[in-house]
């Protein structure tokens, strides 16, 4: 399934160079590579994606509200990133087991967090997001890439224990051009190492477009590499969890690993901390709106007769429902004492430790009479 290798002159033929099965108006078009790993789909399945995507473009709303007001430290928006998010995480199996970088607020969702999850990290509270354990998702990674490595090397004590699971990996355009995704693949080609790469194109690492980043689709690096790969529109939700259904189905069948393009479009900033208005034409953005996954989804099922008002006044109460919960979670968090960090660093008493403690408490006391001036 690698792409044809052409050279990207803009946005929209970025987008034309890539896998679909719903149009960007939500119609239905043939595509015989992916058709193949969604015919089970049915409309009931579609909505409750739709829901999904609903749920999660207000958890990432509550989200950039809750930095506004205070709550939160910072917050990673992945606004128009619903259907790539969404249509790949659900077609991972339980026992597989996630990578992701900061932004896959919707991979987290898909595999059960609970609404404290969501902000835990971001307010920079005890026990950093959730349990991985439980969620089958390792914790969200602030260096770029580096993640992906520990995907490969998650996915070589898969391949010697002799288990079916499979390693899946996220990550942004920009981290492709980081030396941790690019060893990662040569680790997982070189002993076929069953891992997946789910490289989320956004068109910004940040303040730097794709365009400058890349001369050449993403997807068609891969190969370079021995890994297949395919390119699909991250708008398109169908062609999402095809191509994932695609990639898990090469790795666990011992095949090796397998790499997914998926070309969508940050809505938002980067993050609460940056300004997009000072690097991004108002033109491409409202290009990228008329494309929008949730939109797209939902022509589609009004189209076919599988969704009605009430469906969708369901939903947005769901959606609205879970928000309220986040919410309350983010603000009934206690946070520890200052010198509870030093609570559980050794199974032991350590001498070294309680003099480090005595020097922080004295630190922290030296505050105490400023306060009383």
């Amino acid at each position: 399934m690698s792409p044809q290798i052409t050279p990207i002159a803009d946005t929209a033929q970025d987008l034309e160079l890539s896998e679909r099965i719903l149009n960007p108006d939500g119609s239905r078009i043939a595509n015989p590579r992916l058709d193949p790993f969604v015919a089970d789909v049915d409309g009931a399945q579609l909505r409750s994606l739709l829901r999904d995507m609903v749920i999660l473009r207000r958890i990432d709303a509550e989200g950039v509200a809750l930095q506004r007001q205070g709550q939160l430290g910072l917050w990673a928006p992945c606004q128009g990133q619903e259907a790539t998010q969404i249509g790949t995480a659900r077609a991972i199996a339980p026992e597989d087991y996630v990578f992701p970088s900061y932004r896959e607020t919707g991979v987290i969702y898909a595999r059960g967090a609970q609404p404290g999850d969501y902000v835990r990290m971001w307010r920079g509270e005890e026990g950093a997001a959730y349990d991985p354990a439980a969620l089958g998702v390792a914790p969200l990674q602030i260096i770029i890439g580096a993640q992906t490595l520990h995907a490969v090397g998650y996915a070589l004590g898969i391949q010697h224990d002799g288990a079916k699971e499979v390693a899946v990996t996220y990550f942004g355009d920009g981290a492709t051009s980081q030396g941790d995704v690019n060893e990662a693949m040569i680790f997982a080609a070189s002993y076929q190492a069953p891992v997946v790469f789910v490289c989320q194109n956004n068109h910004w690492a940040i303040s730097e477009p794709v365009s400058v980043q890349s001369q050449y689709p993403i997807a068609g690096r891969a190969p370079g590499f021995g890994i297949p790969s395919v390119r699909v529109d991250g708008n398109d939700v169908l062609a999402c969890m095809a191509a994932m259904r695609w990639a898990l189905d090469h790795a666990r069948a011992g095949k090796g690993p397998a790499y997914i393009e998926a070309v969508t479009y940050r809505m938002g900033p980067h993050t609460t901390a940056d300004d997009p208005t000072r690097y991004r034409d108002q033109d491409e953005l409202e290009s990228w709106r008329r494309r929008d996954p949730i939109a797209r989804l939902e022509a589609n099922l009004r189209a076919t007769g599988d969704l009605t008002d009430e469906h969708l006044a369901e939903t947005q109460a769901a959606a609205d429902a879970v928000a309220k919960e986040m919410r309350a979670a983010c603000l009934g968090m206690v946070t520890r004492p200052p010198l509870a960090v030093f609570d559980g660093v050794y199974a032991e008493p350590h001498t070294g430790l309680e003099r480090q403690r005595g020097e922080y408490a004295a630190y922290l006391a030296s505050f105490e009479g400023e306060a009383g001036a």
